[in-house]
């Protein structure tokens, strides 16, 4: 491995400097400012990583802000499910705060703007004030209520506070320039009336801020040095600024708004809309299906944190914008549940082997070894017997020399046991093969040391012995999307690219230290793939969750014609 330096990121190179210019290394401080209307995502997971990280490297405090605003959207569950994801991911914050704890302080400072000539109410239509706007190349025409007096304009703001208009009748914008360059300065709004309770502080507001004028005040108040969000806010920069021009204190921490780019992530959406849609029309069975990109949906599914801050780190932070294909991600799951997961036996698909030259209501408990990777994982006793299950798949009764596993004449060895031969197989009425009849070598057991244990055959197999293994759940999930981009085609609804085997349920067959497994316990079956206990399971019924196959199977699929 390299012991050369990390190279720093455009962000990092940005603090760099505010710190050769003077900034007070002990001043600087973060924020990570989730809006509480949906659960966090992938895209999420990466500005978590990036504003958590600068934390970290900085030894620099990081808020976590919740941008709580809007009351019609916004629920208690979905602030309590960003607080357990953050946790999750490894990440500490330093003090957790609320844009509604500010919302007096932003009342005050939008009085100020009023008696200042800066702010004024409208009271138009939202479909005037829109049609006032202009166009990027047309500048907009003012309000008439533009020129109110400042003594109209606070009796009505007033007025609005204590509930005395309906939701639409006003609204209050800032006076900055309706020929702005930038549509975003035409007099932006500030505060609507919006008569919801607020999941902190219920009905005692009847007008809410908008997001533009209290994100920059939040910032201003809690301190933050470097408010970093996606690109979508690069024009929202300019606003940003001109709102904190406002009410700045040359003694105070400036905060500076700076924008790195997205990252979408292939096969699936990450618009919080379109997630609610999925939940809401019953494409998934909640925020937290292991199909969604949801940070809960991925910790069901069997991701770990790692892998996860390992992902966000491999991609990077960047200034353009990109796709990223998902199965970077899914190497990442790979590369740390091969580290840590341990292995055990499932059969999936089964057809019987009965070994006709073993004992007949004999067992015996072999040693099968728990991860090859970590030398502290060690053993575990599997049981065998006369009568097995081995995956329909790996069986054929006439295969080419290309075919390693079992065949008519064939020899295998089964995992931890003995090498095994085919003899004869059964058929039903179909035609499909029910038993297959095998020998054994009795003295080919694995790890005995003697000569015919050492004796090498091409294939080796996963078994469980039928008498021991018990029934599963098991949910095989896949890709949510068959295109890679799905929210991205002018003429089609993204619901139109569904992957319809994006979850199949079939019942496995487990050995049985698989019994004691916990919710949310990891493992890798051997040959088949990363599985996990989902919450689903009882006591009467395991349900386990393919978290990702051992091998990118859609790469293979990519490259047909």
């Amino acid at each position: 491995m390299s012991d050369k330096p990390k190279s720093l990121n455009f962000i990092e190179h940005i603090i760099e400097e505010d710190l050769a210019n003077g900034l007070p290394r002990e001043d600087l401080r973060f924020r990570f400012p989730p809006e509480p209307n949906g659960y966090l995502h992938i895209g999420h997971a990466s500005s978590i990583c990036l504003n958590f990280g600068l934390g970290q490297r900085y030894k620099a405090p990081v808020n976590l802000r919740f941008d709580d605003t809007n009351p019609a959207k916004e629920e208690q569950e979905y602030v309590d499910a960003i607080k357990r994801d953050v946790e999750w991911l490894g990440y500490s914050w330093d003090t957790e705060r609320y844009a509604s704890d500010y919302f007096q302080q932003l009342y005050d400072w939008a009085v100020l703007l009023i008696k200042r000539g800066m702010a004024y109410v409208d009271s138009q239509s939202s479909d005037e004030i829109a049609a006032q706007k202009g166009t990027p190349t047309e500048p907009g025409t003012n309000s008439p209520h533009r020129d109110r007096t400042v003594e109209e304009n606070l009796d009505l703001f007033t007025k609005m506070k204590e509930g005395a208009f309906e939701e639409g009748a006003h609204v209050v914008r800032a006076k900055i320039d309706m020929a702005s360059p930038n549509m975003l300065m035409r007099d932006p709004i500030m505060y609507r009336v919006l008569k919801k309770a607020h999941h902190r502080t219920n009905t005692d507001w009847c007008i809410y801020p908008m997001y533009d004028w209290t994100h920059g005040e939040s910032d201003y108040i809690e301190q933050v040095t470097h408010s970093l969000c996606t690109l979508e806010f690069a024009m929202h920069r300019e606003l940003y600024d001109w709102f904190l021009d406002q009410v700045y204190e040359p003694s105070k921490v400036r905060p500076k708004q700076r924008e790195f780019a997205r990252r979408n992530l292939s096969h699936t959406v990450v618009s919080k809309r379109k997630l609610l849609q999925l939940v809401e029309q019953g494409v998934v069975k909640g925020w937290d299906d292991p199909r969604m990109p949801t940070i809960s949906g991925l910790r069901r599914r069997g991701y770990t944190p790692e892998s996860i801050r390992n992902f966000a780190d491999t991609i990077g932070i960047a200034k353009r914008e990109n796709l990223i294909d998902v199965s970077l991600l899914e190497f990442h799951v790979r590369e740390h549940l091969n580290k840590i997961a341990p292995r055990v036996m499932g059969v999936l698909d089964p057809v019987k082997v009965v070994i006709t030259n073993y004992t007949e209501g004999y067992e015996e408990w072999l040693d099968a070894e728990n991860n090859p990777e970590d030398d502290a994982a060690g053993f575990r006793r599997v049981p065998f017997s006369k009568e097995l299950y081995i995956e329909r798949e790996d069986f054929r009764e006439e295969a080419n020399r290309k075919f390693f596993r079992l065949k008519l004449g064939g020899e295998v060895r089964l995992k931890n046991a003995y090498i095994i031969k085919a003899e004869s197989c059964t058929k039903d009425a179909e035609g499909n093969i029910v038993e297959i009849q095998c020998t054994y070598d009795p003295k080919s057991k694995s790890g005995s040391g003697t000569e015919e244990s050492l004796r090498k055959v091409k294939g080796t197999l996963h078994w469980v012995s039928v008498k021991h293994a018990f029934e599963a759940e098991i949910r095989l999930y896949d890709r949510l999307f068959t295109d890679e981009s799905p929210d991205t085609h002018k003429n089609k609804n993204f619901l139109d690219f569904v992957n319809p085997d994006a979850l199949k349920t079939i019942t496995g067959y487990l050995e049985p230290s698989l019994k004691e497994a916990n919710i949310g316990d990891r493992f890798q079956f051997q040959r088949l793939g990363y599985f996990c206990v989902d919450p689903d399971s009882t006591s009467d019924k395991m349900v386990f969750n393919r978290t990702v196959g051992l091998r990118d199977t859609w790469a293979k699929i990519k490259e047909k014609p």
